[in-house]
Parts: structure tokens; C-alpha cells; sequence
């Protein structure tokens, strides 16, 4: 797996919320209307997915700063049925209208610091195990490009594939177990390679070079699948073996309930 530069991570976090606000602020300006714009995430529009991004980076300080408070909160929600998306409607509700993206700067630019600040080792508790702040750092990132994607395809706007891909696919390879376990299914014991190729033509390859199944192919494509964000059929993305194609056709770098990219998510993109 991919060593942790803790502080690369940290900045490229802070890189990544920017970019999603500059994506944002100046067509916000001009037509507030299009919070209300639906994304290709079923259900959810431009503001669920800002709202989303907030509401987590406001629990994960909380979980940061007073473990027990975190878990008392944790525990009411999880009474509650657990659903984050509801939780973060509720708590965008409660703030004065034309305030969503301020909220996310706001969460984010108390989240960035304080994660820099902290040892990246460090666990803290969680809605499923307790995580390391490395782990918690990455998910931020990972779910902000994620986001970020479906608002991008929402409003229009095509976005630069960047180096921060890296950690998105680091993810996506981790998370390799967790796909097949989310659904009570046993990870099958084949080692799977993966070659993707950077947006600066940079080579990233996880797994034993001599593995009989590969997925090779562009780093984006690659975290727009583990994501799903994209459909695999809608991708160049070249998967080889019965566990890579099984592992492909699921695969979740994301917590939560086992979701998959035919169900709201069109095939061609």
C-alpha cells in the first residue's frame, strides 16, 4: 500500500476543498436556484451533497476534540436509523438560508488545520470501527472529489484530473476486502494488480507483478468506479480475471451501506 506523507495528505485535502468552492462560488452568485439542482446521486441535489460534506467534517472535529461526546451523538443517530444524509438535511435546515456553501468553508477550514495539528496515528471513534486520522484524512479527501464529482456533472462543469487522484485510488484498492464484506460475502484470496496511469503520466501499481488478474488503465476512471461515480462499462479501464471483474463490478471505497453504480448511475456515463 501506499505510505502516508501526512502532511501531502493534509494539504492536498485543503486543495481539494478549494477547488470545490471555487467550482461553486461564482455560479452560486449568480443563480442561488442551482443548490437545488439535481445529481446524478439519486435523491440527492447540489445542496445534500455540500450539506454531506459539512455535517461530517462538524461529527469527525467532534469524534477530534471529545471522543465521548462523539460516541453519545454517534449512538442517538445510529438509534435513530443512522442515516447520515437525513442528519445533514436536518442540520443544513437549521442554518439561515444561502449559507451552504459558508458552511462547508467553515467545517473544512476548522477540519483542515486541526487534522495537521494532530498525530496521524491517532484513532478516534467512528460510526463503523474507530479509524486513524490518516484514515479519516483521506476519507475527507476521497469523499469531497466524490461529491464534488456529482455536483461537477450537475451544474456542467468539467473538472482537471490532478495528482490527489492518488490517494482516491490508494482508497479504492483498500477498500478491496470491505466491497465483498459490505455485502456478506467472503474477499476471495487471489492477489489482483492494479496499474493506473496519473494525469501527469505518473505509474501507480499496487499488488504482486506477476498476479493473474489486473485492472489497468487511467487513475480517474479507476476512482470514478471505486467511487461510482461511473459505471465499469462506461470506462477504457481493462479488467483481467473472474476476481478482478468480480471486485470491479462492486467495488465501494466508501463507507455505508453496499450501493452499486447501476442503481441511478447510467451505463454510458
Amino acid at each position: 500500500m501506499m505510505p502516508v506523507d501526512f502532511t501531502r495528505l493534509v494539504a492536498d485535502l485543503a486543495a481539494e476543498s478549494a477547488e470545490l468552492v471555487a467550482m461553486l462560488e461564482a455560479p452560486l452568485a449568480s443563480d442561488p436556484t442551482l443548490l437545488q439542482r439535481p445529481t446524478p446521486a439519486e435523491g440527492w441535489a447540489v445542496a445534500d451533497q455540500l450539506a454531506h460534506l459539512a455535517y461530517v467534517d462538524e461529527v469527525l472535529m467532534l469524534a477530534m476534540a471529545d471522543p465521548m461526546e462523539f460516541r453519545v451523538v454517534r449512538d442517538m443517530a445510529l438509534a435513530g436509523g443512522g442515516d447520515i444524509a437525513k442528519l445533514a438535511t436536518e442540520r443544513h435546515e437549521q442554518r439561515a438560508a444561502g449559507t451552504l456553501l459558508e458552511w462547508f468553508q467553515e467545517a473544512r477550514g476548522r477540519l483542515v488545520p486541526a487534522l495537521g495539528a494532530d498525530d496521524p496515528r491517532r484513532r478516534v471513534p467512528w460510526f463503523g470501527p474507530d479509524m486513524s486520522l490518516a484514515s479519516a484524512a483521506t476519507a475527507r479527501l476521497m469523499e469531497t472529489w466524490a461529491h464534488g464529482q456529482d455536483v461537477a456533472d450537475a451544474i456542467g462543469v468539467w473538472r482537471r484530473a490532478t495528482s490527489r487522484l492518488q490517494h482516491v485510488a490508494d482508497l479504492g484498492v483498500r477498500t478491496y476486502a470491505f466491497s465483498f464484506a459490505v455485502r456478506g460475502l467472503e474477499a476471495p484470496q487471489v492477489p489482483v494488480r492494479v496499474e493506473l496511469v496519473g494525469p501527469h503520466l505518473e505509474e501507480w501499481s499496487w499488488g504482486p507483478a506477476d498476479a493473474g488478474d489486473v485492472v489497468k488503465g487511467a487513475a480517474e476512471e479507476f476512482c470514478l468506479v471505486v467511487t461510482q461515480r461511473r459505471h465499469l462499462a462506461a470506462t477504457s479501464l481493462q479488467v483481467e480475471g473472474v476476481t478482478a471483474r468480480a471486485w470491479m463490478s462492486i467495488a465501494q471505497a466508501f463507507a455505508g451501506s453496499p450501493t452499486t453504480t447501476a442503481e441511478g448511475r447510467s451505463p454510458v456515463g
